[in-house]
């Protein structure tokens, strides 16, 4: 059995055990840069997503453990993400037009603009959607789960 089935295995089991319906797991193959995206497809979502997606994020965080589990060892850990009737991709797509409402800002009025605190995984979705602004740098600052996002405005060498 394949890592990827082996995954998608921990995965309807879970589901199974928590007595969630669901009319079945898509695979969506990652390459060396993104992951492979396990998709769970159910008309009862809001139970797997939670609250800004808290019971997701816990989710994937049970089967990722599930999944690792006597690969501790050799360091080769399988680079997944779970995701509910593609909730993940939406989510990111509303943070990247956030990003750039934002960024827009900054730059508008020149300061600095915080985000409110984020997760890792959306802390490197807007620094990623940032990147290639030559004008805009982003950083993240604080502690825990209070850490978010500064866009910070850089004036540029021609505008002096």
């Amino acid at each position: 059995m394949t890592d990827t089935q082996k995954v998608k295995k921990i995965i309807e089991e879970m589901l199974k055990i928590m007595n969630v319906p669901f009319d079945g797991v898509d695979i969506n193959e990652g390459d060396e840069v993104s992951s492979t995206k396990f998709v769970i497809k159910t008309n009862d979502s809001a139970i797997l997503i939670g609250t800004k997606g808290a019971h997701l994020l816990a989710f994937n965080h049970v089967v990722k453990k599930m999944a690792g589990k006597g690969k501790e060892e050799d360091g080769e850990a399988t680079r997944f993400f779970v995701d509910v009737n593609n909730y993940q991709e939406k989510l990111e797509e509303e943070l990247k037009n956030k990003a750039k409402i934002m960024c827009e800002r900054a730059r508008s009025f020149k300061v600095d603009i915080e985000l409110e605190p984020m997760s890792s995984y959306e802390r490197m979705i807007v620094h990623a959607a940032l990147q290639n602004i030559p004008d805009i740098k982003t950083e993240s600052k604080g502690e825990g789960r209070y850490r978010r996002v500064v866009i910070k405005y850089v004036e540029s060498k021609e505008s002096i």
